[in-house]
Formats: C-alpha cells, sequence, structure tokens
C-alpha cells in the first residue's frame, strides 16, 4: 500500500458550550486543519490538528508541506514515515507548529491501519478495554457567572455525567475567599458522590497554589489541573508534596521529551496529555507506558473523538475529558451514556468528516 494523495482544510467552528447551555461568544471561532490521506487501495485514514489561532493558515501550510512528504510511502510503516518527516522539519520542532502539524499526519496513519488490517486504532493500541469513564468539561468554565455554574453543574449530573470540570483562578477582582466559594457552590450543586475536577490554566504561582489548595482539600477534588507554570517541575512537585488533592498537568508541553523530566521530578500524580501537542497518537502511547512505569494514571486533553481509543487501550488510562469542540468536524461522534464512551466498533477511528459541515464553515 501507497499513500497517493493528501488534501487539508481550514474549518473555522463556532464557540459553543452545548453540554449545559453556557454563554456562546459568536465573534469567537476555533480554527481547526483537517487532513485526509488517501491511498492506492482506496483506504483513506483522517486527522485534525488546531491550537493555531491566527496562525492557522501557517498551520495548515506545515501540514500540507510535510504531508506531501508521505506520497510513495507506506502508511502502515508509521514509525519510518514520522521518522521521514520529523528529519524534514530539521530545527523547527520538537514543539509548536511543526509537532501540531506531525499529529495530523501521525492520526491518520493510524486511521489508515486500522482499516485496513479490519481493527479499531483502540484495540491495535492494546485494546485494554471497550469502555471508559468520562467527565464533563468546558461547561463550567471561570468566566461564566456562578449563578449559571451552579445550574449547570447540577443539569450535568441529570444528563448521565458522574465527573465533571470546573476552573479557579477567577478572572478580574478576585481573591482566595471568592475562589473558594465558586468550589464550595458547585460542591454543593452535586453532592460528593460526583468526581470534581478544577483546572488552573498555570494562572497560580506556587505559592497560591499551595495555599489555595490547601483550603480546597476538605472538597475532595479529583484533581487540581496545571496549577502553575507547565514547565516548572520542582514547583509543581513542591505543590504536589503539599497536598492531599492530587495534582493533574502535562498538557502545555510539547513531544515526549518533558514528561520524562515531569516524571523523574515528581511533579505530577496524573499525566496529562495533549494529543496534537505531544505529536499524535505514536507519541501519546510511548508517554502512557512512560507513566506506567511511574505507577501514574494517563488522561487526555481535548479530542475526545480520538482520546476515547487511546484511554481505552491502556491499563493506567483513566478517564477521557469530554469537550466536544471538535465533535462538528464528524458525522457521527462517540456519545457519553451514564458517564461512560464506548469506543466505536468501526474499524480504524470509526469517524468520517462531515463533509456538509467543512463546506459550510470552511475558510
Amino acid at each position: 500500500m501507497k499513500i497517493t494523495h493528501v488534501q487539508s482544510h481550514i474549518v473555522r467552528l463556532p464557540d459553543e458550550e452545548p453540554l449545559a447551555n453556557g454563554p456562546a461568544s459568536p465573534d469567537v471561532k476555533r480554527n481547526f486543519v483537517t487532513l485526509t490521506l488517501g491511498t492506492d487501495q482506496g483506504i483513506e485514514g483522517i486527522g485534525f490538528t488546531f491550537f493555531g489561532g491566527k496562525l492557522a493558515g501557517a498551520l495548515q501550510t506545515a501540514v500540507e508541506a510535510l504531508a506531501e512528504l508521505t506520497i510513495g510511502e507506506d502508511p502502515l510503516d508509521i514509525e519510518a514515515v514520522i521518522g521521514k518527516l520529523k528529519a524534514a522539519t530539521a530545527s523547527a520542532g520538537p514543539g509548536g507548529i511543526a509537532m501540531l502539524a506531525l499529529a495530523a499526519i501521525d492520526i491518520a496513519l493510524w486511521d489508515i491501519k486500522g482499516k485496513a488490517l479490519n481493527r479499531t486504532v483502540s484495540s491495535l493500541l492494546g485494546g485494554f478495554r471497550k469502555r471508559v469513564p468520562t467527565y464533563a468539561s468546558g461547561a463550567l468554565m471561570r468566566g461564566f457567572p456562578l449563578a449559571h455554574v451552579e445550574k449547570a453543574a447540577a443539569a450535568l449530573v441529570k444528563k448521565g455525567f458522574r465527573q465533571m470540570k470546573t476552573q479557579l483562578a477567577l478572572p478580574g477582582d478576585t481573591n482566595p475567599e471568592k475562589e473558594i466559594e465558586r468550589i464550595r457552590t458547585v460542591r454543593n450543586a452535586i453532592g460528593y458522590e460526583i468526581d470534581l475536577m478544577c483546572d488552573i490554566n498555570q494562572r497560580w504561582d506556587v505559592r497560591q497554589a499551595i495555599s489555595i489548595g490547601k483550603r480546597v482539600d476538605e472538597y475532595r477534588l479529583f484533581w487540581l489541573e496545571d496549577v502553575t507554570a507547565h514547565d516548572d517541575y520542582a514547583g509543581l512537585a513542591r505543590v504536589a508534596a503539599a497536598l492531599d488533592t492530587p495534582v493533574a498537568g502535562g498538557e502545555y508541553v510539547y513531544g515526549i521529551v518533558p514528561f520524562r523530566h515531569m516524571l523523574e521530578a515528581r511533579s505530577v500524580d496524573i499525566v496529562m496529555v495533549d494529543l496534537l501537542r505531544a505529536g499524535g497518537i505514536s507519541q501519546w502511547v510511548k508517554i502512557a507506558g512512560m507513566a506506567e512505569a511511574f505507577n501514574l494514571p494517563i488522561v487526555n486533553h481535548l479530542a475526545p473523538e480520538i482520546s476515547v481509543h487511546l484511554v481505552a487501550a491502556v491499563p493506567n488510562g483513566l478517564t477521557v475529558e469530554y469537550m466536544p469542540w471538535s465533535a462538528r468536524l464528524f458525522e457521527e461522534v462517540p456519545q457519553p451514556v451514564k458517564g461512560e464512551l464506548t469506543v466505536p466498533d468501526k474499524p480504524g477511528l470509526g469517524l468520517k468528516f462531515d463533509r456538509e459541515a467543512l463546506k459550510r464553515y470552511g475558510a
């Protein structure tokens, strides 16, 4: 089998919060770059990437330039193909746009491999289980009014979610008392039978993370996420050692090497990997192996349609972030049922691009 053609699009999806009908920003768009790799046997693989922001055009250029180098290659030799592309990026990697572009290609290669072998990607990666827990994300954002967040949290429970994530490090004139009040309000709305996570998005320094973190320990959070600068491994380790609440982190780093440093420093209790910044499926599962060696669970960041395969495949997969920003790209996606996602039973990723959506939202 040989790769014969490539096709990519920029797709600008609307900013929306469908899980609990949160406030939308009509002028805000999320820019995705989609990719299709075609073969001489008629099998096509799909992938996507984003985080381009205003650089979406540059990201698409990188995707196309690297994808064209795969023409004539055997798509089943994934490591060989990705190795060739990494060499082609020269000193542009291992971070930034180069890694994001590689991710789209790597994802599409795995989709082809699954279709060619009539197996799901999850099965090819280990197939540890068919269903995984999932948590609602994006419905309880820090910018939403507290009254809305309180109602939305209760609504998520009624929808069957057993896990959900909110945010602290509030915008504007905040203080520790307001931060604690928000967690208290959400916890009271859902009770203690529901797992509650909380994202800080690197907005605290180490002192704040320890001080406020200790005060929220009593609310039994499932984890505190990205509590301080993502590359302050020593600082993260101080926070993790000081709190009873587990510390999650890793979504902001690129490639696999930073995870070695993070794990060796004991910076996190839960390893969170962004599929796109990591460089795709191949790199994600390598990081999962590293985490397992340190007896740590692994979770995804975004892209639940693909990440369900990954978290389900490995024995230390914990839960899938269900933030459906990319759902409109596809005809059909896995849906949460009673707080779980089921791996699609179709070969490859089990996904098809929604051609009408790509046309409607195409740049």
